[in-house]
């Protein structure tokens, strides 16, 4: 071959960015370079790895602190809750890169089986589901094992719910269009979960629903009469179940019952109001020995908040922004319906549990019982939150430009072999 048609390696562009490009990118100012990098075709790919990996290395170390009372209190050894949590932490981060290895096409091809699969364990639950915290919403597996089918119910309507309104892509103008199946099956799916007193989840499903409408451009009086029919729900909910209504009243006025339903989110802002800026110090916090409930699940914010301060926390809502970015970019940017919908989906299922959460502890919305994603101890929620950020990642990397980048850098890779 001629010399002049052999381009030298260090010469080859590489993930996209050509040596003259890694040049500009050296010489100028900071908010320049990282505007360069953002604009890399694959920079959305690894902002959702990245993001996600952090919150969830992050979690570890704060499920490890945050759980080694309880640990030791039921099986003696501190160390337990965290070694589940790392099994769960290994099976999701295989779940994750799985997902993103797969083709846009499988996910497409495996809704409807995940739909049905995910409606199964909704209605076996009701049979033969366990009671864990006044909730019948989990199902043992082995041993000390069991999983919620909420969190499953989640990411099968995501991904049905893209397959639907994408091949519905072109009659979306129509109420019949947007609404039909997906609308009827969402209610059912959430009538069934919230039938094993899972409110918080209910919510969520609801969230990922109108994620995903709002991304096919449904108009906004379909959401004003979801807003409707959601606060009657929740009022006649709260009529039925005393407990519920307990802990709206005590949102409402925080100082009528901070020894009874406000003990949980007063013991949290506690928590959070000693860290001060840098915190106690990592595995000193108090309220972990018992005062606060829920430590390592629901309730695991305040703990990084006394732990490592306000620097933590910001650490934490700065995580998420940065996943939440991606997603949006990915959504706005791509031409593909089934990802703009899935990562619509996905973006309100993430973004939404976590503002829920973390509004929670604040005291800014009522307590819903749903833990914060990729942070909180649980695999039922941990594997399935990874498998729907590595779908994502598939998604990223079929983009044209992102395909275009990935080409070039095999040819870089082969070049320098040579």
């Amino acid at each position: 071959m001629s010399d002049r048609l052999v381009k030298r390696p260090e010469d080859a562009p590489e993930g996209g960015l050509s040596n003259r490009s890694r040049e500009s990118i050296t010489g100028v100012g900071g908010l320049s370079r990282l505007g360069l990098l953002m604009q890399h075709p694959l920079s959305a790919y690894y902002l959702l790895m990245g993001s996600a990996l952090l919150l969830l290395l992050l979690g570890l170390i704060m499920v490890m602190s945050a759980s080694s009372i309880e640990s030791v209190r039921v099986f003696g050894s501190p160390y337990t809750l965290a070694q589940r949590q790392a099994f769960f932490a290994v099976l999701g981060v295989i779940a994750m890169f799985f997902a993103a290895r797969t083709s846009i096409e499988f996910w497409r091809g495996f809704a409807w089986p995940l739909l049905l699969i995910a409606f199964g364990f909704l209605v076996a639950v009701l049979i033969i589901g366990v009671e864990v915290g006044g909730q019948r919403n989990w199902i043992e597996l082995f041993g000390p094992f069991r999983f919620q089918p909420s969190e499953i119910a989640k990411l099968a309507l995501v991904v049905w719910g893209a397959e639907v309104l994408s091949r519905k892509s072109r009659r979306l103008d129509t109420w019949r269009g947007l609404l039909v199946p997906l609308l009827p099956v969402a209610v059912i799916m959430m009538v069934l979960v919230l039938m094993e007193g899972d409110f918080g989840n209910t919510v969520m499903l609801g969230a990922i629903l109108a994620g995903m409408l709002f991304a096919a451009g449904a108009p906004l009086k379909i959401f004003a009469v979801f807003a409707a029919v959601g606060a009657a729900g929740v009022w006649v909910l709260s009529l039925a179940a005393p407990y519920r209504m307990e802990r709206i009243l005590s949102w409402m006025n925080p100082d009528s019952d901070r020894l009874g339903f406000g003990w949980q989110v007063t013991q949290g802002q506690y928590a959070m109001g000693t860290g001060g800026f840098w915190g106690v110090g990592l595995g000193a916090s108090r309220e972990k020995w018992g005062t606060l409930p829920e430590a390592h699940t629901d309730f695991i914010f305040p703990v990084i908040g006394e732990e490592l301060g306000l620097l933590g926390t910001l650490t934490v809502v700065s995580l998420f922004s940065l996943l939440a970015f991606a997603i949006f970019r990915l959504s706005r940017n791509t031409d593909d319906p089934f990802v703009r919908f899935a990562a619509a989906g996905v973006g309100s299922w993430i973004v939404v549990q976590a503002v829920v959460n973390i509004g929670g502890v604040l005291g800014l919305v009522p307590v819903a019982g749903v833990t914060l994603p990729l942070v909180s101890y649980g695999g039922s929620s941990l594997i399935p939150t990874l498998t729907a950020v590595g779908i994502l990642m598939a998604c990223a990397k079929r983009e044209p430009a992102a395909r275009k980048a990935l080409r070039r850098r095999t040819t870089a890779q082969a070049l320098r072999k040579r």
